[in-house]
């Protein structure tokens, strides 16, 4: 069997795509690979509840942000962080960054891992893509599948990292 999906599609797209599937008799998409993290929500107004209402799997791609995430103010001039935009980036958050790695910390856990465990307790979340340049990266990264966050730590992530606050179009229309 052959399996499509589909990449940075709007929710729209997903729609669009499924019933065209519908009217030939096709399986239609079965993931969408979209930009999700905890510093970019904008997929939960359409095309996190177009996946889940199809009964696609979201793949996010760059889930710690950019590495930002990953413990940038810990490792504020390493790697990727070094980056210029990704120094500027760093400026703009600081704050939240402050507060999220304190969250981190507090719980014992990676920020890198955290942010995954974020991902992986998100409804409609199939795996986030990972970019590992390591192998320990990468060992370290099936951590995340061992992250608990309860509704608590959930609201205070929200709180530090705010979403659309709904789907569409009840985020910005009521």
């Amino acid at each position: 069997m052959i399996y499509a999906g589909s990449s940075n599609f709007a929710g729209w797209h997903i729609a669009k795509a499924q019933e065209q599937a519908r009217q030939r008799h096709f399986q239609g998409l079965i993931s969408e690979q979209s930009l999700y993290n905890l510093l970019t929500r904008d997929v939960e107004l359409e095309v996190l509840p177009a996946c889940r209402d199809y009964g696609l799997g979201l793949i996010p791609w760059s889930p710690l942000g950019s590495g930002i995430l990953g413990g940038a103010l810990q490792k504020q001039r390493q790697g990727r962080r070094s980056d210029k935009h990704v120094q500027d980036q760093v400026e703009k958050l600081r704050p939240q960054l402050k507060a999220y790695e304190a969250f981190c910390r507090k719980r014992g856990e990676h920020p890198a891992l955290v942010a995954l465990g974020w991902l992986l307790h998100q409804d409609g979340v199939a795996a986030p893509i990972i970019g590992p340049r390591t192998l320990e990266q990468l060992e370290s990264a099936n951590g995340a599948t061992q992250v608990k966050l309860n509704k608590r730590d959930l609201e205070e992530l929200d709180q530090i990292f705010p979403g659309p606050g709904a789907p569409a179009p009840e985020a910005y229309a009521w």
